[in-house]
């Protein structure tokens, strides 16, 4: 979309930077007060006390200066919303979030005339059942990823799949994998879980929707501490940056692995099924000699979003996966790409800003800055979709 026109009406003494109320909208509107920007959440009714009521400005407390209440999300679509937006001079911060509310990426690709900063045409990219999604990306950039044993979307009989499974399980050891389903009530959300046999994965198959379980993607469960390469690319300066390393807190699984092994057994004896629906994030570091190889492997998959997805990467994206240590030789395996801002705050804890701007700054401050600075240089629209 050429925003040329929109931006050429735009006060740009005067903007407002706009976030849908959830996932990282309190850490992006802190930045932008930080900055000096007017923030503005857009919230659906119902779920609007904490950017209406807890976090609504006042004086110096407070980092909501406006809400748009909404009846649901994809009513910012509505051209009266649109309409509201552009006369306010509104930048919108994209995020997942944002995306899985309307049933079709292209809807906010064409139809949301408002300035996106970033690039709004490789959110789709994060499913794994789009051409040129992350793995195929990850897969030209040369980083390596989990062996797949079917990919999303996939239309494979269950007796292939028995046999692809069954070979996995007889060749490596009883290695677990991982599928990679849809929540049943929240689509956009992944519901994971391990199988160690074939007859796992049908059983599981029974007692979940067994049509996202058969669009699920199975993979490889890689054996190794998780953790999240979050980065910010300056347009501007043409830098990669770290903005921090965390990783996930997972709903019933964290609670399940404090457990003793004894108590394990019996719960899962009973009948109880580990879930790892992510529910938050852990600030973590990393020891030093791993940056250098952080800092490639993001410069690897930025190269390769400029040549497979013009204009590529602009702002924050993360890798995420598993550090694993075979035959002597350390290596990241990334099994999910944020191709937008992390749902994870507490990135500013880790030392990473702090190297390189000598005091810590959030992913908020850190995109209000990229966007002041193209404001004083000119350059606005070329950090802007």
């Amino acid at each position: 979309m050429d925003i040329s026109n929109i931006l050429a009406g735009y006060d740009r003494e005067n903007l407002t930077i706009a976030v849908l109320g959830g996932h990282s909208a309190l850490d992006i509107c802190e930045g932008a007060k930080r900055m000096g920007f007017r923030t503005l959440a857009v919230c659906q009714k119902g779920r609007e006390l904490t950017y209406l009521k807890y976090f609504r400005t006042r004086g110096e407390k407070g980092c909501i200066d406006e809400v748009m209440l909404l009846d649901k999300f994809s009513d910012v679509l509505r051209e009266e919303n649109q309409k509201k937006l552009r006369e306010m001079n509104a930048i919108f911060i994209h995020n997942r979030y944002f995306w899985v509310y309307f049933d079709d990426f292209k809807e906010v690709e064409e139809n949301f005339k408002v300035p996106i900063f970033g690039t709004r045409k490789m959110l789709r990219l994060e499913e794994r059942d789009v051409p040129g999604n992350q793995y195929e990306l990850l897969a030209k950039a040369g980083i390596r990823t989990p062996k797949i044993i079917r990919s999303g979307g996939s239309d494979i009989s269950d007796e292939i799949l028995k046999d692809s499974l069954d070979k996995h399980f007889l060749t490596n050891q009883g290695l677990p994998l991982l599928v990679k389903a849809a929540e049943e009530e929240r689509s956009y959300e992944r519901d994971f879980f391990l199988i160690t046999s074939s007859e796992d994965y049908f059983k599981e198959r029974e007692k979940r929707n067994p049509e996202f379980v058969n669009n699920a993607t199975i993979e490889e469960y890689v054996i190794g501490p998780q953790i999240n390469f979050n980065y910010f690319y300056s347009v501007l300066n043409d830098e990669l940056e770290i903005m921090g390393t965390d990783t996930r807190r997972q709903s019933n699984l964290d609670g399940f692995l404090r457990l003793s092994a004894v108590e394990q057994m019996q719960l899962l004896n009973k009948g109880f099924q580990p879930s790892m629906v992510e529910n938050g994030h852990i600030a973590c570091t990393t020891k030093e000699s791993i940056i250098e190889k952080m800092f490639l492997l993001g410069e690897k998959f930025l190269a390769i979003s400029k040549k497979e997805c013009k204009p590529g990467i602009i702002g924050p994206f993360a890798l995420q996966g598993a550090y694993v240590s075979e035959q002597g030789k350390e290596e990241m395996v990334v099994f999910d790409v944020s191709m937008r801002i992390p749902g994870s705050p507490g990135t500013r804890f880790t030392p990473h800003t702090t190297y390189l701007w000598r005091r810590p700054m959030s992913y908020g401050e850190r995109i209000a800055l990229e966007i002041q600075e193209a404001i004083d240089s000119a350059r606005l629209a070329e950090v802007l979709t």
